[in-house]
């Protein structure tokens, strides 16, 4: 099968495409031809060792596609059933192994394309609102990368909560988008201050929320940009990771900081399903949209990393395997 290798840690050069064997399914796991594979940033922090991967290996933590053969003991799914994934590194191939467990049935009326678009970043912004602090109606959250993949999920679900949105761009298209999205207040950050800017939006008292997944050029700047008893959620670290904190420094603004990985959020089967149940029931409603930005071949996945590492995407970039 046609696969993309990384033999050793660097810049989006070292994508490689190869031709290896075909894997086998053993207990617990089922061979997915893959049809549709999601870009993200996490695969850029293991192409770069940020989180070191035993070398070779194949990228890629989530995709779409057919059940082609199921292992001992498999009975979440069948041969040939549609699927989505999140968290099943080795999706940059024609045929990845999967656990069946993280295996989550694709309705027949969402593209494959789509079933590559929603599982990691769908599922991130579902628990990033679920499983924190709950906003509520009215509340002013501040959303980093407003027109990135999460950060476009994470408008619209704001918006559906009744919150008041106010997202950071780098480009006037990006927040066109974001304000297509919901988002009630836009801030340029690359012309304005976002501390001044939220602080004027909400009369100097400061946001209740912000949800950054930016890292090391924003996350200083919103220990002044939050309010009182406030609550900044790290998700991710686009930027690079954000610099060391005194703990107690929290104490005089009564900051609250939560901070979580995706893993971790959908430990069970049942946390797998009900969160992509929820997301489905978004999109069938109307109010939630997968934007896909970009669809690449397999043999331009370093392109595709690139264009994601140079923030020239508005939501979703995916690759289009077969």
């Amino acid at each position: 099968m046609k696969a993309i290798r990384i033999n050793q840690h660097g810049d989006a050069s070292v994508l490689q495409l190869a031709d290896i064997a075909i894997p086998t399914p053993g207990s617990g796991e089922a061979l997915v031809r893959i049809k549709a594979a999601g870009i993200n940033f996490a695969d850029i922090y293991q192409r770069e060792g940020r989180r070191p991967t035993p070398l070779p290996y194949t990228p890629g933590r989530e995709g779409a596609g057919i059940v082609e053969a199921i292992g001992e003991g498999v009975t979440e799914v069948k041969v040939g059933d549609r699927v989505a994934y999140a968290e099943g590194i080795g999706s940059y191939a024609e045929f990845n192994l999967v656990k069946s467990k993280l295996l989550i049935p694709l309705p027949a009326d969402m593209s494959f394309e789509q079933g590559a678009a929603f599982p990691l970043q769908g599922m991130t912004a579902h628990y990033l609102l679920h499983d924190f602090f709950r906003v509520k109606p009215n509340d002013k959250v501040l959303v980093h990368a407003a027109a990135g993949g999460v950060g476009l999920l994470l408008v619209q679900w704001l918006k559906h909560l009744g919150a008041r949105v106010i997202g950071t761009v780098s480009t006037e298209e990006k927040a066109k988008i974001a304000r297509e999205a919901g988002a009630d207040h836009i801030i340029l950050y690359t012309s304005q201050d976002f501390v001044e800017e939220a602080k004027r939006l909400t009369d100097g008292k400061g946001v209740d929320f912000i949800f950054d997944g930016v890292g090391k050029t924003t996350f200083t700047k919103d220990l002044e940009a939050i309010k009182t008893r406030g609550c900044i959620i790290l998700f991710g670290s686009s930027s690079g990771p954000s610099e060391l904190l005194a703990p107690n420094s929290l104490q005089a603004k009564s900051i609250s900081i939560c901070s979580g990985s995706l893993v971790n959020h959908i430990a069970s089967r049942e946390e797998i399903l009900q969160r992509a149940s929820d997301i489905f029931a978004g999109v069938r409603e109307g109010w939630l949209k997968l934007r896909i930005d970009h669809v690449f071949t397999l043999e331009q996945a370093a392109e595709a990393q690139r264009v994601l590492e140079g923030r020239k995407t508005i939501g979703k970039i995916v690759l289009k395997i077969s």
